[in-house]
């Protein structure tokens, strides 16, 4: 049973924005794209080099791209196998998101961290 099922209520009608947030804003989803549509194709080893990610953690976040049509992989056979990830065209048009996303982070975030330091209330666990 759904949540929807179970509540009545619709979490697509109250935020529109949900499904899209779930999708871009993972842990590495974010830094992937963004590393993608700065550089090119990559290949997985420079990816993981960049990134910091798990070898496990970037194929499974990497896989889950390209069903969505975000990322493209191209495999060339050769002795050793090499695999590179590029940005799609999709993948792509999210390049105003990112740009607004980080526009406001160079502008705001301080003022996020000097709230966060005048903060007294209770800490969240």
């Amino acid at each position: 049973m759904t949540a929807t099922e179970r509540t009545g209520a619709d979490p697509l009608a109250a935020c529109r924005i949900s499904p899209a947030v779930d999708l871009l804003f993972s842990r590495w989803t974010t830094p992937i794209l963004w590393t993608l549509s700065q550089s090119g194709p990559v290949r997985f080893v420079e990816l993981e080099r960049r990134l910091g990610a798990t070898g496990k953690v970037l194929t499974q976040r990497l896989r889950q791209l390209e069903r969505d049509g975000l990322v493209q992989r191209h495999y060339y056979a050769e002795v050793p196998p090499r695999a590179e990830y590029e940005i799609t065209e999709l993948g792509r048009s999210l390049s105003p998101v990112f740009a607004a996303l980080a526009e406001w982070t160079d502008e705001h975030l301080p003022a996020v961290e000097q709230a966060r330091d005048s903060y007294t209330g209770p800490l969240p666990r």
